[in-house]
């Protein structure tokens, strides 16, 4: 008898939409649903999506109790022998919505559970050391090669089987580390990867190292009375309204916009989009957030040469590596077209 398994897939991979569609709430449709197809192909008759658990990354995250508490019900209700969230890839909110739905299955359903996404996915972070996740590539692309690892994964913890090592069944490192017999001493395994090194060929460590960025700070600004200066923030201030739709956690994009002719940023012209703290002072006066009155008056005292029309914002609150890079180094760039030439980065 094959197992019984239920899915759970944000909007978009439940083809219902993309972004405008974030704010769907849960919905349960029996059977498999978009990359649930390849998934039940890859268990090849040893288990089966008998049901999916829709929901919107917008919504999740948003009304995270009531969300979890509704997903988590209709996984009950269909009472599966293994879980299955995602693959979620690289995008941040749906990894985090994966990792915590995957969380909650294990801990309060104590149901075996898988999830996937990319490494640098937010949720990775958060969730590696309480669930398995597979490791997948950062898009959708990837899919050909998560869905068998997920479903051999899925299948071994759903029938209690023994799981192996990471490198072994291509889940991320959780920290737990377990005894076992190598074929090769340590020392021979030590000198063939030292001579794989060498002569430029692959090999896989047998102790990984967190890999870091190192940015070497610029020179000292020798004279700021002179300069443009421009405001970039991750504390999500837009524009009342927020008309672009910055996500309030794992944004997927940034905002560009023009403060010409503005001296003071109020609630009736700004707010923040920032789903990572308390939003009541920072929408009462966006100035503590981004000090546009402050520059203002730098600005007509002499004390810099001048602000920039346009400041940048996004929200950093969950959002991957990958895409802040990706943002900072679009930003920077606009800045240095602009003739900018010293920045001022606030958070919260």
């Amino acid at each position: 008898m094959s197992l019984k398994v239920v899915h759970y897939i944000n909007q978009f991979f439940a083809q219902i939409g993309g972004e405008e569609k974030a704010d769907y709430p849960p919905e349960y449709r029996e059977g498999a649903v978009g990359p649930g197809l390849a998934l039940n192909t890859a268990f090849k008759g040893e288990a089966e999506i008998v049901g999916t658990v829709i929901c919107g990354d917008s919504y999740f995250n948003e009304n995270l109790d009531t969300a979890k508490a509704t997903v988590l019900k209709m996984i009950s209700d269909a009472k599966p022998d293994v879980v299955i969230c995602g693959p979620a890839f690289n995008a941040g909110r749906y990894g985090v919505a994966c990792g915590t739905v995957a969380a909650a299955v294990k801990d309060e359903l104590k149901l075996p559970v898988v999830t996937g996404m990319y490494e640098e996915n937010p949720g990775a972070d958060m969730f590696k050391n309480k669930v398995y996740i597979i490791a997948t590539k950062n898009n959708a692309a990837g899919m050909r090669q998560a869905a068998p690892k997920m479903a051999a994964l899925a299948i071994k913890l759903g029938k209690g089987e023994k799981i192996g090592a990471s490198a072994e069944e291509g889940y991320m490192p959780n920290g737990l580390r377990v005894n076992f017999f190598e074929a090769e001493r340590g020392s021979t395994r030590a000198v063939k990867m030292l001579l794989a090194k060498l002569a430029d060929k692959p090999f896989t460590t047998e102790f990984p190292m967190p890999s870091f960025d190192r940015v070497a700070p610029n020179p000292a600004v020798a004279d700021i009375s002179k300069m443009k200066v421009a405001l970039v923030t991750s504390g999500g201030t837009v524009p009342k309204g927020n008309p672009d739709h910055i996500e309030s956690s794992s944004a997927s994009k940034f905002g560009k916009y023009s403060i010409a002719g503005v001296e003071d940023l109020t609630a009736e012209n700004s707010e923040t989009a920032h789903g990572g703290y308390d939003p009541v002072y920072a929408n009462e006066d966006s100035d503590r957030v981004l000090p546009v009155d402050a520059l203002r008056k730098m600005e007509k005292e002499g004390k810099i040469g001048s602000l920039h029309e346009f400041y940048y914002t996004t929200v950093g609150n969950g959002t991957a590596v990958a895409s802040a890079k990706k943002y900072g180094a679009a930003i920077a760039q606009d800045l240095l077209d602009a003739g900018v030439q010293a920045a001022i980065l606030t958070s919260t």
